[in-house]
């Protein structure tokens, strides 16, 4: 009987499953190739396929389905996929049935239309533009918060929903110890005589060629184009539809090299969890879904930084880049190249900063989120208050808007309590290749030789085919041996940029 009341619930979760599916390929839709003019039409779409979806996720025979399951046999064993689906599960349905359904549609189709003038207030970097969308956005964020309830800040109900099981009490000790680090750090790198000389990488470079070099180093770490594509968008991101269909955007630069390299390794490394998960067999179902959304950045920062930045990587593929931009690289030293992918300098763009400032942008858009959502901090007062912490973090005055408060995608789409898992998945990433080098001690010399499909399958066999199978703390656990820690991300800092500025 328990397994027939499984089965049942399976079923029913692929319906639901379906239609996040159809949501997804109606946002990627929305940022390729959606003329301008579809965005009210869009946003109506996508609000009643979130309502439908909704409606049918929070079906109370969801929750009979669970009642009777939990008291089964299939519950029982903490490691098995069933238990973890119906755990999952329970979880899941417990905070969607607390959402109305009108305000699961309103957000939808407040943050679809969001994103469209988004999109134009950057491009005229003019945040008066985007400041009543904002308004919006915030006002359905605290009615959400509101609705789920929470022990502590407001701020742990929105970050349960990206990172189950974290509150902001164990990250504000890891992220003050890491700041501390970090500011450390650069005050040394500021202070050092050598530098990197950035302008190696910051020449003209065709755009189709860099997209040949891209899809060359994504298909070495083993993207399928048979089950993906990339694409162009303003704001890079991965879209996992379902079975052999995961889509990667990346955005080109055409008077810097890395920006779009590293982008769509760092997009390529989601699309690898997402390729690995086990959509087929338990589409809908928790175990077929990341761990977290720190655990998903984890895997895309650590492709994109410990492998993509790295020594051993470049060893293989800068001569290849120097036959493809013979002009730019033809007489570039494979030491001056290294130096100045690497190199450490306060930046505007959160998606262009190097390894050891980018965290520090984390957690100032962290602290005003955390203001926003309490009311602290008013919509309309954001830009002030942006770039008054900017200048405290990076020492510099931001010059417009667009280089500023606009230049993220998330408050648009409502993301708020996302943010911090891009930092826990930095912390994860430097744990994660820890593990990896000790369990694989030739692991560098094939990445020098291109062969980088031994650290996929690493990845896959340790992380991605557990889904969501443990919570991701639990996960870096069985890895690793320890939960979230800073010490490893900063030895790696330490290690490497000693190195290289002496």
């Amino acid at each position: 009987m328990s397994r027939a009341r499984y089965d049942e619930l399976k079923r029913k979760m692929k319906e639901v499953g379906l239609l996040y599916s159809t949501e997804g390929i109606l946002a990627w839709d929305q940022q390729t190739y959606m003329p301008p003019r579809g965005s009210a039409h869009r946003a109506e779409m996508m609000a009643q396929t979130a309502g439908l979806a909704h409606a049918r996720f929070t079906d109370p025979r969801i929750g009979e389905l669970l009642s009777e399951l939990e008291g089964s046999d299939l519950a029982k064993g903490e490691d098995t996929i069933e238990a973890a689906n119906i755990r999952e599960l329970r979880r899941q349905y417990d905070r969607q049935i607390k959402l109305p359904a009108d305000l699961v549609e309103e957000f939808n189709k407040t943050t679809a239309l969001a994103h469209e003038h988004w999109v134009e207030a950057r491009r005229l970097s003019d945040f008066k533009r985007f400041e009543p969308w904002l308004v919006k956005v915030v006002s359905l964020v605290k009615r959400k918060a509101e609705a789920y309830g929470c022990e502590g800040e407001p701020y742990n109900a929105l970050l349960d929903e990206y990172e189950p099981g974290i509150r902001i009490e164990m990250l504000d000790g890891v992220f003050a110890d890491l700041r501390r680090g970090l500011t450390a750090l650069l005050e040394k790198i500021s202070g050092a005589a050598k530098r990197p000389d950035r302008s190696i990488i910051e020449r003209p470079y065709d755009v189709d060629r860099q997209r040949i070099f891209g899809e060359a180093v994504i298909q070495a770490m083993g993207f399928d184009f048979q089950a993906g594509r990339l694409d162009v968008t303003v704001h890079p991101f991965c879209a996992g539809i379902g079975p052999g269909d995961t889509r990667i955007l990346t955005h080109y630069n055409p008077r810097r090299l890395t920006d779009a390299l590293f982008g769509s390794m760092h997009e390529a490394g989601h699309a690898l969890y997402e390729m690995a998960l086990d959509k087929a067999g338990n589409f809908g179902m928790p175990v077929s879904q990341a761990a977290s959304f720190g655990m998903h950045e984890s895997q895309s920062r650590i492709w994109e930084n410990q492998i993509g930045r790295s020594r051993p990587f470049w060893e293989y593929f800068f001569p290849q880049a120097q036959r493809l931009f013979r002009e730019q690289l033809g007489d570039v030293s494979f030491e001056d190249f290294y130096g100045a992918v690497n190199s450490v300098q306060s930046s505007y763009i959160r998606v262009e900063a190097d390894e050891v400032t980018y965290n520090l942008h984390i957690l100032l858009r962290f602290e005003l989120e955390r203001l926003l959502l309490s009311g602290e901090l008013k919509p309309e007062d954001v830009p002030g208050e942006w770039d008054a912490r900017f200048k405290k973090y990076f020492g510099m005055e931001v010059d417009r808007c667009a280089n500023g408060c606009l230049q993220d995608v998330h408050w648009s789409a409502g993301l708020i309590g996302y943010f911090p898992t891009y930092t826990l998945g930095n912390l994860y990433s430097a744990q994660f290749y820890a593990q990896a080098k000790s369990d694989i001690p030739d692991l560098e010399t094939r990445v020098s030789r291109g062969e980088l499909l031994g650290f996929r399958d690493w990845l896959r066999g340790n992380i991605h085919v557990h889904g969501r199978r443990y919570r991701a703390d639990e996960l870096c656990r069985r890895v690793t041996g320890s939960g979230i820690d800073h010490k490893p991300l900063l030895a790696y800092f330490e290690e490497k940029f000693s190195a290289l500025y002496k």
